[in-house]
Formats: structure tokens, C-alpha cells, sequence
């Protein structure tokens, strides 16, 4: 009783701790960027009364930009604690399916070809269907492999291949584009995951996939506790496998098929926030999925302010922040635990 009443006071001090921070995140990525505007103009941009380009910079850049980061690393945070359950495997995250590398070839095709130059959002719908058609390929294979089953380790390994495919196939198109400077600089950096110049039309692609895929993953958490049992305790209380892995993968996919079309692929995010909640407040899904969700918004927010104000007026890829500071984080969660990161 005393076990179960700490459990609970400790989540809600997390709920409480991710609540505050992501209000931080928004008024920080609002209040901040590489133009210089007062914080009473940004209040009176806010409240549509400046009329000014400060309105502008303020609607159509940093508040856009803001919601986008919390809405990527929550995806790419949710679809790692999800992937983490599903495979039960620490180490899972939501490349191992191959989506990301789908997202990439997509995009990289369209900048290769030009064809971004006269439709914006030609990017993200290619990165998007790339990442669907991907996720398709991978559970054609696994349910021929299967013989119309889809098995948890067959999954994988064909995810791994599907993506090390794609991966040569990114490599390749680069190496042709490399002739074109502009080209290549546009592929590099999208590769390298970041947020600038995103707007309100990125938020509106990439949400409803994201809001979709979250609720649909957040609703099987108990399936997934009941997972924490192994595969034959999880049937024993009643869980149908094939179709929670089914439904969980299709929604781990289309959330980052979503993320890395808007934003490139960001790593870490979805291997190293899922470890940290779990410290906090256990393996218990249904607080771990959605703090998850907030933290890596929030980790993603935080990294992309210091992204875009570091080197102001330039740029650097968020993509670099969120593995320069991840990657030391995470071989501290290692080293702390011995040298093996568990998945409970």
C-alpha cells in the first residue's frame, strides 16, 4: 500500500514537473530567437496589438516553430517508449522499423530532383509516404516470412535490412547530388534534422498523423504492462499478439513517418527519453507513454532554442544538438547502471 502510494505521489510530481516545463519550452521558444524583440512586444505580438513584423516573426516563425518541436520530440519520444514495450528491447528505437530512413529517401529524392523548389510542401509529403511505403514493405516481407503471422523478431530483422537498403539507397542519391552545391547543402541539412523555416502549414501536416498514432498507442498500454510479462503471460491475461503488435507498429509508424517528415530525422530523442521517465516512475505504461510524450517535446524545444541562438544569426541542425547532448546522457544512464540499460 505504502509501494503503491509513493508510485503515484512520484508520478504526479512528474505530470506536474513536465506540465511546467513544457509551459517553459513555449514561452522560451516564443520569447526567444535570433531577431531581437523585447518581451513587451512580444506580449503585445501575442495579443495580435504590435501590427508590426515583430507580429510576424512572433505568429508565423516562433510560435509555429514551438508547437512543432513539442509535437516531433513527443512523437519520437512516444513511438521509443512504445517500440521499448513492444520488442521489449531497451535499445529499440523508431528508426529500428526503418520509417525514418523511408522519410529520408523520400525527402532526398524530391531535393535531389528539384521538385521542392516549386511546391514547399512536396517535402513533406514525400518524407511521409516514403516513411508509409516503408512500413508497408517491412510488414509484407515479415507476414510472407511469417507465412501471414507477424512475429516480433522477424519484424526486426527485416526492419534492419529494409533500413540499411534504404540508407545505401540515401548514401547513393547524395553522392550524385554532390556536384550541385546547393543541392547537397539542402539534402545535408535536412538529414541532419532541424526546424527552420518550418510554419503553420508543417504543423497541420504533421499533427493529426502524430494525434492519431498517440492516442492509438497510449489506449494499449495495458498491453504492453501486460508484455512486461513475456509473451506467454501477456496471452495468459487475455492480450491478442499478432494484433497489438499489428496496430501498435502501424501507429508507432505513422507518428514518425509524421516527425521526420516536418523535421528530419532527429535522433536519440525516442531512445533516451523513454530510459529517463522510466527512472523516474517506472516501467508502468500508462505514466511512462504519456510523460514520455512531454519530456522528449520538451527535450526537442529546448534543444532547437539552442540551435537557433547559439551562433545567431545562424543556424545549427537540431538534429547535432539533440545527439551531442543525448548521446553523453545516455552512456551516463549506462555506466550508472552497469553497464546494461534495462527495459523495467
Amino acid at each position: 500500500m505504502l509501494r503503491n502510494r509513493r508510485s503515484r505521489v512520484r508520478a504526479l510530481a512528474a505530470v506536474l514537473v513536465c506540465a511546467a516545463l513544457v509551459c517553459v519550452a513555449v514561452a522560451l521558444g516564443t520569447f526567444l530567437g535570433s531577431a531581437r524583440i523585447p518581451p513587451g512586444d512580444v506580449l503585445a505580438a501575442l495579443l495580435r496589438r504590435s501590427g508590426g513584423w515583430q507580429e510576424t516573426v512572433v505568429w508565423s516563425i516562433r510560435l509555429p516553430r514551438a508547437l512543432l518541436g513539442l509535437m516531433v520530440g513527443g512523437g519520437l519520444a512516444l513511438a521509443g517508449a512504445t517500440l521499448q514495450g513492444l520488442f521489449r528491447n531497451p535499445l529499440a528505437d523508431p528508426g529500428i522499423l526503418g520509417v525514418s530512413s523511408g522519410a529520408s529517401l523520400g525527402a532526398v529524392l524530391v531535393i535531389t530532383l528539384g521538385l521542392s523548389a516549386h511546391a514547399v510542401w512536396l517535402l513533406p509529403v514525400a518524407a511521409f509516404a516514403g516513411a508509409v511505403l516503408t512500413a508497408l514493405l517491412v510488414f509484407v516481407i515479415a507476414a510472407r516470412r511469417g507465412r501471414g503471422r507477424i512475429f516480433t523478431g522477424t519484424l526486426l530483422l527485416v526492419g534492419i535490412a529494409v533500413s540499411a537498403l534504404n540508407v545505401s539507397l540515401v548514401t547513393f542519391v547524395l553522392s550524385l547530388s554532390l556536384d550541385n552545391y546547393e543541392v547537397g547543402r539542402q539534402v545535408m541539412y535536412w538529414l541532419l534534422g532541424g526546424l527552420e523555416g518550418r510554419t503553420w502549414d508543417h504543423v497541420l501536416l504533421g499533427a493529426p498523423a502524430v494525434v492519431v498514432g498517440a492516442a492509438v498507442v497510449i489506449a494499449h498500454a495495458r498491453s504492453l504492462d501486460a508484455l512486461l510479462l513475456g509473451e506467454i503471460g501477456a496471452q495468459s491475461v487475455g492480450v491478442d499478439l499478432p494484433r497489438v503488435r499489428l496496430i501498435l507498429t502501424v501507429a508507432t509508424s505513422l507518428i514518425v513517418g509524421a516527425s521526420v517528415a516536418v523535421a528530419g530525422p532527429v535522433g536519440f530523442v525516442g531512445l533516451l527519453i523513454p530510459h529517463i521517465v522510466r527512472l523516474a516512475v517506472g516501467p508502468g505504461h500508462r505514466v511512462l507513454m504519456p510523460l514520455s510524450f512531454f519530456l522528449g517535446g520538451v527535450f526537442v524545444s529546448f534543444a532547437d532554442l539552442v540551435a537557433r541562438t547559439v551562433l545567431a544569426p545562424g543556424e545549427i541542425p537540431v538534429g547535432v544538438v539533440t545527439a551531442a547532448v543525448g548521446a553523453p546522457i545516455f552512456l551516463a544512464l549506462l555506466v550508472r547502471r552497469g553497464g546494461e540499460v534495462a527495459a523495467s
